[in-house]
C-alpha cells in the first residue's frame, strides 16, 4: 500500500535549521513519513542526521543540483500519495498536515496547495515567500495575498479561508504525487527560484487547480540559504521569470509581455546602478543575455507544453502600476 504523505526536506548546509526545526516536523507530522534529502552539503548536516535522527530517512546526493533537480532526484526514490516539499527553515504547528490532507482528499481536481506562511521572527506577520497564496500579474510579476513587493501585512484573520490561488510556495508545497510526475516535476533548468510557479502554471494549463488552506499554519525564517541581496539570486529571479513567461503564456501574449518586461526590468537595472549595487545590475544584464542566447532551448520546452492559457488567478492589470502609481498596497485593493 502506498504511504499517504511524505514530508521531504531538501537540505543544503542547513544543519542549524535541522537542529532547530526538525523536532517540530517530527512531533506534528502525525506519524507520516519524513525524509531529509541532502543536496551535497559541505557542513556537518549528514553526520548530524545520522547521529541525532537515525530513524529519519536520509537521501544523500553526490552534488548540489539546486532546488528543482534536487527535489526531482529525491522524490523519485519516495513512494507517497502526497509529497510535502518543506524548507529546512520552517517551523510547523500542531495539525498542520491534517487540514491539507482532508482538503486534497475531498478535491481530486486540486493538484497542489499551501498553508498560511507566517514570519518566524515576527509571528504576527505574513512571510515574504508565500504568505496567504501566490498570484501573478499580466506582466509576470509574482505577488501574494499578504505580501506585495516588500509590503507585508499583519495577520488579522483576513485570510483565514480556503482560496484558489495561482501558485503555491515551494517553501511548503503540498502536491499530489501522481500529477507532479504527470507534469514532469519541477523544471531542472530553473535550478532555483520560480520553479514552483512554473509547475503550478503547468498544473493549471492541464486543467487542475491550486489552493491556499488557511486553517493550516507554519512559520518560515526565509532567505535561509541564499541572502536576499545576492546577485546570484537576482540573476536566477530575472532569468527564470523570462523563461516562465516564455514557456507558459499564450502565443499572442508572449512577445508583447516580454517587450514590456524589457523596459520595466531596465528600470530595475537603473535602480540597482543608482544604489551602487552594480553586481545586481550586471546580474540582470546576464539574465537577459542567458535567456535570449538560449531562446531556442526554452522554445523546445514551450512546444512540449501546448495548452497555453490565461487564468482567472492572473491579475489583469500591471502590479507595478497599481502599486507605485495607484498606491494599492494590499491584495483586497488590487481586486476591488
Amino acid at each position: 500500500m502506498t504511504p499517504k504523505v511524505a514530508v521531504v526536506i531538501l537540505n543544503y548546509n542547513g544543519r542549524a535549521f535541522l537542529e532547530k526545526f526538525l523536532p517540530s516536523v517530527i512531533q506534528y507530522s502525525d506519524h507520516h513519513s519524513i525524509v531529509v534529502a541532502d543536496n551535497a552539503s559541505t557542513d556537518d548536516s549528514i553526520d548530524f542526521m545520522k547521529n541525532t535522527y537515525p530513524e529519519v530517512r536520509l537521501i544523500e546526493m553526490e552534488r548540489n543540483t539546486g532546488f528543482s533537480q534536487g527535489y526531482n532526484i529525491a522524490l523519485k526514490e519516495i513512494e507517497a500519495e502526497y509529497y510535502v516539499l518543506l524548507n529546512s527553515d520552517v517551523e510547523v504547528t500542531p495539525h498542520w498536515l491534517q487540514s491539507m490532507v482532508e482538503f486534497m482528499d475531498a478535491h481530486p481536481q486540486v493538484a497542489a496547495c499551501q498553508p498560511k506562511i507566517k514570519a518566524f521572527h515576527r509571528k504576527s506577520d505574513f512571510e515574504y515567500a508565500g504568505a496567504a497564496g501566490g498570484f501573478i500579474d499580466k506582466l509576470g510579476y509574482p505577488f501574494c495575498r499578504g505580501r506585495i513587493f516588500d509590503e507585508i501585512e499583519a495577520d488579522k484573520g483576513q485570510y483565514n479561508d480556503v482560496y484558489e490561488i495561482f501558485w503555491a510556495t515551494g517553501a511548503c508545497m503540498f502536491v499530489r504525487a501522481s500529477l507532479y510526475w504527470q507534469q514532469g516535476g519541477l523544471d531542472n533548468d530553473f535550478f532555483a527560484h520560480m520553479e514552483e510557479i512554473d509547475l503550478c502554471w503547468r498544473f493549471k494549463n492541464a486543467g487542475y487547480q491550486v489552493y491556499y488552506v488557511g486553517t493550516s499554519e507554519v512559520y518560515h525564517v526565509g532567505g535561509g540559504t541564499l541572502p536576499k541581496s545576492n546577485p546570484r539570486k537576482t540573476f536566477l529571479n530575472f532569468r527564470n521569470n523570462l523563461a516562465l513567461l516564455y514557456k507558459n503564456l499564450p502565443k499572442g501574449k508572449v512577445w508583447t509581455t516580454l517587450c514590456w518586461r524589457f523596459w520595466l526590468d531596465g528600470v530595475a537595472w537603473l535602480h540597482f546602478m543608482l544604489k551602487g549595487q552594480v553586481k545586481d545590475a550586471l546580474a540582470i544584464s546576464k539574465a537577459y543575455w542567458k535567456f535570449y542566447t538560449n531562446v531556442r532551448f526554452w522554445q523546445k520546452k514551450r512546444k512540449s507544453n501546448p495548452n497555453y492559457s490565461i487564468h482567472p488567478q492572473m491579475l489583469r492589470q500591471s502590479l507595478v502600476f497599481a502599486y507605485f502609481f495607484k498606491k494599492k498596497r494590499r491584495f483586497h485593493d488590487l481586486i476591488s
